[in-house]
């Protein structure tokens, strides 16, 4: 009796693992978690556990990725002041400046704004989480600034450096959320785009 075969089913292809996936999503869910529990309850206050039941993860998660509660929070902190504030691009340093500026004030005087700056300070004072974050928003906020003025000296522009920036904008926005002046009105921000490209020869 001659054997019938039946034709084998073409097995699927593999599955393309999307970009980032699971590990994405977590890490996303749970500095989502901790930048929320800091907004309302401040630095110090909360657990890993805490966090993970607001993310919908197993704790274990949380300290396999990120160690300790500290450097997490750090992360939240630096991913929330640098990640959710890109660099402007409005084909002119004027314009980028003034951007740059009103974003981030913005984002430092909205909901969880006065909070992180908050952690951070604390933070810094407790331990080497809190200067790690530190370094980590500077080259992170540098690297990003850099870009913008590196394309307005193509342009031909006299564009400041980095540190004139971080003195001319950056920090006196911080200091006035951190002291409780505020609200930033959008003359007070312009004024400091002017004076620091006033300070700019020619």
């Amino acid at each position: 009796m001659k054997e019938t075969r039946t034709p084998a089913t073409p097995s699927a292809p593999p599955r393309a693992r999307r970009p980032g996936g699971r590990s994405a999503r977590v890490r996303t869910a749970v500095l989502q978690a901790a930048t929320e529990l800091i907004a309302e309850r401040g630095y110090g206050t909360f657990s890993v556990a805490e966090v993970a039941a607001r993310a919908g993860v197993a704790d274990s998660s949380i300290y396999r990725r990120w160690g300790t509660l500290e450097a997490l929070l750090m992360d939240a902190v630096v991913s929330r002041l640098t990640e959710h504030s890109p660099m402007p691009d409005t084909g002119s340093l004027d314009g980028d400046l003034r951007s740059f500026a009103a974003k981030v004030a913005e984002d430092v005087t909205g909901p969880d704004g006065l909070a992180l700056l908050r952690t951070v300070v604390t933070a810094l004072a407790t331990g080497p989480d809190g200067e790690s974050a530190r370094d980590r928003f500077l080259a992170i906020r540098s690297e990003q600034l850099q870009g913008m003025l590196e394309r307005a000296r193509a342009r031909g522009e006299d564009a400041p450096d980095v540190l004139e920036v971080l003195d001319g904008i950056l920090a006196p926005i911080y200091v006035r959320v951190l002291f409780g002046v505020v609200p930033l009105a959008p003359d007070y921000i312009d004024d400091l785009v002017d004076h620091m490209l006033a300070r700019r020869p020619g």
